[in-house]
């Protein structure tokens, strides 16, 4: 007697198999031996999945309940579970390595720009000449390109050791004096260059001009283009040295009085001082930005004339830089002040408010004016034969004290004049009038350096001219 049962469970069907009935007596094993149930094998389930219960009286298993054990089932498959697991460990190394990357790219981008925007400071080891300590020299970190000899930021040779560049210049001749020391021309890699030689008493204002040479973002096509500060041990006294680029026509000053000037050479230099100027009074915001520069020194001598008829602004040892973060004006310490000749009213009367800065951007504006007058007198148009001279030439002394100047500029309220044919020509009457918007008492109402640079173009267009 059999009876097969069907149980379904998790979509999985198991046989459970009950058989109940005799043996024969030659199967039991062995035949000489009481009853024993033997192993058997039915239907693929083998004695590892079969389960047995016999007696030996009549009828005695009727009651037998087999409990046989269910189909073991296979385990679930881990094959997914570890794809997913190996996928998730490379996702996060792979997180982790982009993230280590980003932070060592953070790290040498900041380091960079804490070394470019670090302050110039003095002393042994620093980039910059030291005032406490004149013997403590330049870096010496020599360019391994030749060529490289600009960063266009106005910083000057941005690799240079500006130790040994006063080995490698010969001096050629002197090219000009001044109450700091002399200027030569001097060789250096088979170019020209100027060679301004500070005496060693005024080593507060070689310090402050290569200082301020070395500002960010400085360099400009109308701005003298440095290239290094140095000092030389010549026995028994220190030479401090600023290398800058070499100009043949000279200053401004030197130019006028030996040329006349066209109308074309007019705008050209008229126009590219107030360029000039513009870019240093201009604030340029970024991370390597550049801090409004005033000049305080500004003359026709400070001023140099390019081969292409072009002016570049030199001499900045008494520039002064706002810091519009802090808002804190960084005057220079040293006893040197403006040349006396083209001072402004409130400079003279010692009125100017240090602490705003466009009070002293205003002051160059003043001697921008007188600078344009000293040019305009020396155009040859309509037949204009007049000699050189320098502002107030009529009114004041060779060497007028602060005193003298103050008495003709601001309790007579003086200014020089214009030339009878100035105003018989548009072009030199608008000159004229742009002047006089320079010289203007109160400081407020004076034109802007980017004003001055707009005006001129404006009247060069009109003029029809190309510079």
């Amino acid at each position: 007697m059999s009876t097969v049962e069907l149980i379904k469970k998790r979509d999985m069907v198991f046989m459970k198999l009950k058989i109940w009935g005799c043996l024969k007596e030659e199967d039991n094993t062995p035949r000489g031996r009481p009853f024993l149930c033997q192993t058997m094998e039915l239907d693929g389930f083998t004695e590892k999945t079969l389960e047995y219960q016999c007696c030996t009286t009549n009828m005695c298993n009727e009651e037998l309940r087999p409990n046989l054990p269910a189909k073991p089932t296979n385990p679930p498959s881990t094959g997914n579970k570890g794809w997913s697991t190996l996928m998730i460990v490379i996702v996060i190394v792979a997180v982790i390595a982009v993230v280590l990357i980003g932070v060592a790219l953070t790290s040498c981008y900041l380091y960079k720009r804490n070394r470019q925007n670090k302050p110039l400071t003095g002393g042994c080891g620093s980039t910059t000449p030291s005032i406490q300590d004149p013997g403590c020299q330049f870096a010496d970190i020599i360019a391994e390109d030749p060529n490289m000899t600009t960063s266009g930021s106005g910083a000057g040779l941005p690799l240079l050791v500006h130790r040994t560049i006063a080995r490698q210049v010969q001096l050629q001749e002197v090219i000009g004096k001044g109450r700091y020391g002399e200027v030569f021309r001097g060789k250096w890699r088979g170019e020209d260059v100027a060679v301004k030689k500070f005496i060693t008493r005024d080593e507060r204002s070689w310090f402050r001009e290569a200082e301020i040479y070395q500002t960010i973002m400085l360099r400009h096509e109308n701005i003298l283009g440095f290239i290094a500060a140095d000092n030389k041990d010549v026995g028994g006294h220190l030479e401090l040295w600023l290398v800058s680029d070499y100009h043949t026509n000279g200053s401004l000053f030197d130019y006028l009085n030996e040329t006349r000037v066209d109308m074309r050479a007019l705008f050209k230099l008229s126009g590219t001082i107030a360029s000039g100027l513009a870019h240093l009074h201009m604030e340029i915001i970024g991370t390597l930005g550049k801090p409004p520069i005033a000049h305080r020194d500004l003359k026709s001598k400070n001023i140099l004339v390019k081969k292409n008829g072009e002016c570049a602004i030199a001499d900045l040892g008494l520039a002064v830089r706002h810091d519009s973060a802090t808002d804190t004006i960084d005057i220079p310490l040293n006893n040197r002040v403006g040349t006396k000749r083209y001072m402004a009213p409130e400079v003279l009367e010692n009125s100017i408010n240090e602490r705003h800065f466009d009070s002293f951007k205003r002051a160059d504006i003043y001697s921008l004016g007188l600078v344009f007058w000293e040019i305009v007198r020396r155009c040859d148009i309509g037949g204009q034969n007049i000699e050189y001279k320098l502002p107030y030439y009529d009114l004041a002394p060779d060497d007028p004290s602060i005193e003298e100047m103050r008495e003709i500029v601001c309790k007579k309220g003086m200014r020089p004049q214009h030339e009878p044919l100035w105003l018989q020509y548009d072009c030199l009457s608008s000159m004229w009038d742009l002047m006089k918007e320079c010289w203007y008492e109160n400081a407020c109402a004076r034109l802007t350096a980017l004003r001055v640079k707009k005006s001129i173009s404006v009247m060069q267009s009109d003029e029809g001219i190309k510079v």
